[in-house]
């Protein structure tokens, strides 16, 4: 059994982090709830423009550069999205997981890796498929610095470097839970279960000059929400994290709290022994 000052060094230690673990917690609570705001807050707004696109898919024609290609899927880019910081329990694990389970699925064909995500490239970039790292998305999260890399992404498509694109990501569901979620970002994935009914809107100037104009808009957008909702999730992970840690902490403390007022109380039974026995040598 360790000695009383071991016992209470090894408190003291697991009290101090309890208070690390209990501040990260509070912190990202409250980082979690603006990230839920901004999710909450683009939602419409990016389900209306995914709905109108698909009331508009019929105006897409054959030529547009955004669809399927005939010859099929040969060069993919898998966009892999973690975060920079850890103490988020299994929040990148998952991600690294599904990204490196893709690479086998499309053995024999040219994948290449793009991540966000100081955790996950850390990782990732061991595979040597990592073809470039983005970095500073999640210090401050910024439409322009986000729909300036889809921009650059939906080239590479048009230009034929890649076939097919991917996010991985976690979605944010609540607190509690992320959803792993893998979406295609391109080529297009426009088709609804059901098929929507033809309206009789008349569009100015015509559909397919305003298809053409949002596409860009649409894809800018899924990606920031991407983003977006891989923050929110980050922060949902990280606060549940904490949480156990500090109860898994306060357990261990009373554990070793109750080990240490035994030895302590074995110590002083000895001590008193020890007394009585020395007095009754003298006496007798």
């Amino acid at each position: 059994m360790a000695n009383l000052k071991e016992i209470r060094n090894r408190i003291n230690s697991i009290s101090s982090t309890m208070q690390i673990t209990s501040a990260m917690k509070m912190v990202s609570a409250a980082k979690s709830k603006k990230a839920q705001e901004a999710i909450h807050a683009m939602k419409p707004y990016a389900s209306t423009l995914g709905n109108l696109l698909k009331s508009l898919k019929s105006a897409l024609g054959t030529t547009n550069p955004f669809l399927p290609r005939e010859k099929g899927e040969k060069r993919i880019l898998v966009v892999a999205i973690t975060s920079d910081r850890g103490l988020c329990g299994a929040f990148n694990s998952t991600v690294v997981k599904h990204t490196l389970s893709l690479l086998e699925k499309y053995e024999g064909k040219e994948v290449e890796i793009l991540t966000i995500g100081k955790k996950g490239n850390d990782i990732l970039k061991k595979t040597g498929k990592v073809s470039r790292y983005c970095e500073g998305f999640f210090d401050h999260m910024d439409f322009q610095k986000v729909a300036t890399l889809a921009q650059e992404l939906m080239n590479a498509y048009t230009k034929g470097t890649y076939d097919r694109i991917i996010l991985v990501y976690n979605s944010f569901k609540n607190v509690a839970t992320q959803i792993l979620t893998e979406e295609v970002f391109l080529p297009l994935q426009l088709t609804t279960e059901e098929e929507q009914e033809e309206s009789d809107f008349i569009y100015e100037p015509s559909a397919e000059a305003i298809i053409e104009g949002l596409i860009p808009k649409h894809l800018k957008l899924q990606l920031y929400k991407g983003l977006r909702d891989s923050l929110a999730a980050e922060h949902g992970a990280r606060m549940t994290a904490m949480h156990k840690a500090t109860d898994n902490a306060s357990t261990l403390r009373d554990e070793l709290t109750l080990t240490y007022n035994k030895a302590r109380q074995t110590a002083i039974t000895n001590e008193i022994l020890e007394i009585v026995s020395g007095a009754n040598a003298l006496n007798s």
